[in-house]
């Protein structure tokens, strides 16, 4: 593989992509066309924030966390390790102790073998209380993960979400790693500059190392 090129881990934002129950559905159109301006097309989204590839601000689950706009943006740009851990229900520090995370600041985990990213998956890998604190002591200060969120649909107390949090970790979701191997690479996952929000989405994209 060169290794300059870029591997794209983002979902494609269509009109027809699957989002948390309930919540606002992605919408593109062009709200003014060339022939209608004489010049160009101009379009407009409507979407909620935590639709596709997106990270999670603190705020987002915490009312006195970190929003969008007062993110350290090196957080979501540096070297990162893909594990997969296909077939795992939850994962915690049970299922990563086995796994040479040592030296590794951003870890993505591969939980399936890819889906169909216009339905919401009925059921997806989520992640233990003790998430946290392992990869604190890792030193890891970001998990990304292919599925929609780190807690299950119908969690309340969203303990994954505080526990991660609470040891400095950061949150990346909905990655696509189906075609990526386990390995190491450079990641670029930007947030948009969105002032006060909870969540932004970002195009995630890979560069293999070495």
């Amino acid at each position: 593989m060169d290794e300059h090129k870029l591997i794209d881990i983002s979902q494609p934002l269509t009109n027809d992509i699957g989002v948390w129950p309930g919540d606002t559905p992605f919408n593109f159109k062009l709200s003014f066309t060339k022939e209608q301006t004489g010049s160009v097309n101009i379009g407009q989204i409507t979407t909620s924030v935590h639709t596709g590839t997106h990270i999670d601000a603190p705020y987002h689950f915490d009312e006195h966390g970190e929003k969008v706009h007062e993110l350290d943006v090196n957080i979501y740009v540096g070297p990162a390790r893909v594990v997969d851990v296909t077939g795992c229900e939850m994962v915690g520090r049970e299922e990563l102790e086995r796994f040479d995370l040592e030296g590794v600041e951003r870890l993505l985990l591969k939980t399936s073998d890819g889906r169909d990213l216009s339905q919401f998956p009925e059921k997806f890998t989520t992640f233990r209380e003790n998430i946290g604190p392992f990869l604190k002591e890792k030193g890891i200060r970001l998990l990304g993960t292919d599925g929609p969120s780190v807690d299950a649909v119908d969690s309340k107390t969203m303990d994954a979400h505080h526990s991660l949090n609470d040891n400095g970790v950061y949150i990346l979701e909905n990655i696509v790693l189906s075609e990526v191997e386990p390995g190491d690479y450079e990641l670029i996952a930007l947030p948009l500059a969105i002032e006060g929000a909870d969540g932004s989405p970002v195009r995630a994209v890979l560069r293999q190392l070495g």
